[in-house]
């Protein structure tokens, strides 16, 4: 039965480019009709923003349309097709479980793709139900919102809609729908799709990507080229500032990279308490490929195989074509390591950086590596004068270790032309003091898809759209848990 469309007095401004192209990208396919739609979360901001409108009283309107049961008119409803490489491993993929209903166009001329997660399967479901469990629904809402908060590109999120229907996963769950909202949902593994499972495309499609998000490359001498290295330094930015706030993705597969370079999929995602490299959540990293500080050497694997897409098109000649991508991915380290320097010098205050502060950068990580250190709670209490009063790890930033570490930095950043009101003005800027603590999520989960209670998930949302300000009236939010990472595991969700 084809769902009931409504009116465009909501808002809604459609132009669905990605349906013009070639049937062999996508599937046209309308969301499943679920059961019993009840609006659990809306983005009064976020819809603003897309220049949606509705009313207050339209709670049941809302759950109608974003639940799948009533399309928007101008909509079409398609799953994309994509492949990927999944912890190395070549697959064939595509929205198991999601639908891109359309292109919204803004009073400003920006255009987003609007997706429902969670609206049943599709012909890319590989076995999956196509549905999707509250609790992963909510959680990707409130981390993917504080992500935009703590000011990371990334994936937004709209609405979450219970479907009055049950989920099957470990244990049975609710179910629900949540509406993405993306620059675009165009990955990595959507070029890697093109290239080995339908070739004849590939020049076709990479021209209305760099039409579409990059148009001031396509008059360039070799645009495929200058496409890869675009898609380079957004990946570059973006890991830097995933390592800027202790952010562990967890599941960087090809597929979920993104070419305007967003954050997305917040499946296995976690942050660090305690820091260290090797440090992995997710329940499916057995071998912490995808570790914390794995994240750069990954990233450029990702990029590798987004360059091997391209070759046909940088040089008609493949060794020619191999040898300058790889030319320009040789340059991944160096961009990478130095824009990591400035970040972290940024995090300790540092104006202008000095060589010699790489020794100052690499002495803080190995004493937090070794005292097990609170990422966020350090930076912190280099702001408060080298101490932290709150959190069961307090003390340590009273040892001779530290304090000696610390006097060094003084020494540096006396050297800033505003000496060190102005290093705590730049550490302010750059650390957060807030940040979607694991255990904290958890709880606030557990509250509201468990028990209907969503006052800690609205307090929680609500400190993690301010997560720069300073106050000491919640500093418990600022805590890691008594009992540390100690067994905690994330999951996929799927």
């Amino acid at each position: 039965m084809k769902n009931p469309s409504v009116s465009n007095s909501y808002g809604f401004c459609f132009d669905n480019t990605y349906s013009q192209l070639d049937k062999k990208l996508f599937t046209a396919l309308e969301p499943a009709k679920v059961k019993q739609p009840a609006l659990s979360l809306w983005n009064d901001n976020l819809a603003r923003e897309l220049g949606l409108r509705f009313g207050e009283n339209s709670k049941k309107v809302k759950a109608e349309i974003f639940s799948g049961n009533r399309l928007p008119d101008d909509s079409f409803p398609l799953a994309q097709a994509y492949a990927g490489h999944q912890f190395g491993h070549f697959t064939m993929l595509g929205d198991g479980r999601a639908i891109l209903m359309g292109e919204q166009i803004t009073q400003n001329n920006k255009r987003f793709d609007i997706q429902f997660k969670g609206s049943g399967q599709t012909p890319y479901s590989r076995r999956g139900d196509g549905r999707a469990t509250l609790y992963s629904m909510l959680r990707e809402y409130l981390i993917s919102e504080a992500m935009h908060h703590l000011g990371i590109p990334t994936s937004r999120s709209l609405a979450v809609v219970k479907t009055g229907e049950e989920v099957i996963r470990e244990t049975i769950q609710p179910g629900a729908v949540l509406t993405r909202v993306m620059t675009s949902l165009i990955r990595v593994g959507t070029f890697e799709y093109v290239r080995y499972l339908q070739p004849q495309l590939i020049e076709e499609f990479t021209r209305y990507v760099i039409n579409r998000h990059f148009p001031d490359l396509a008059e360039s001498e070799n645009p495929a080229l200058e496409l890869f290295e675009k898609v380079m330094h957004l990946q570059i930015d973006l890991v830097v500032n995933w390592m800027r706030v202790g952010f562990i993705h967890g599941v960087m597969n090809t597929d979920n990279m993104s070419i305007p370079g967003e954050t997305f999929d917040y499946g296995p995602c976690a942050f660090i308490n305690a820091y260290h490299p090797r440090k992995v959540f997710s329940s499916i990293d057995h071998y912490g490929r995808y570790a914390f500080g794995n994240q750069p050497s990954i990233a450029q694997w990702n990029l590798g195989c987004l360059a091997v897409t391209l070759l046909p098109l940088i040089d008609e000649r493949e060794e020619k074509a191999t040898e300058t991508a790889r030319e320009k991915l040789s340059r991944f380290e160096k961009l990478f390591s130095d824009k990591y320097f400035k970040m972290m010098c940024n995090k300790l205050g540092i104006e202008n950086p000095e060589e010699n502060d790489g020794m100052l950068i690499e002495e803080l990580l190995n004493w937090m590596q070794q005292h097990e250190a609170d990422y966020t709670n350090t930076f912190l209490a280099i702001e408060n004068g080298g101490s932290f009063s709150q959190g069961s790890d307090a003390g340590i930033y009273g040892q001779e270790s530290f304090t000696n570490w610390y006097k060094r930095w003084e020494q540096r950043v006396a050297r800033n032309q505003g000496g060190m009101k102005q290093a705590k003005e730049i550490i302010q800027q750059h650390n957060p003091a807030f940040i979607p603590r694991n255990h904290l999520v958890e709880e606030a989960l557990e509250a509201a898809a468990s028990n209907e209670n969503y006052q800690p998930f609205h307090k929680l949302l609500d400190i993690l759209s301010r997560p720069y300000d300073r106050t000491d009236e919640l500093s418990s939010y600022q805590n890691p848990p008594a009992q540390g990472d100690s067994g905690y595991q994330t999951f996929c969700g799927t």
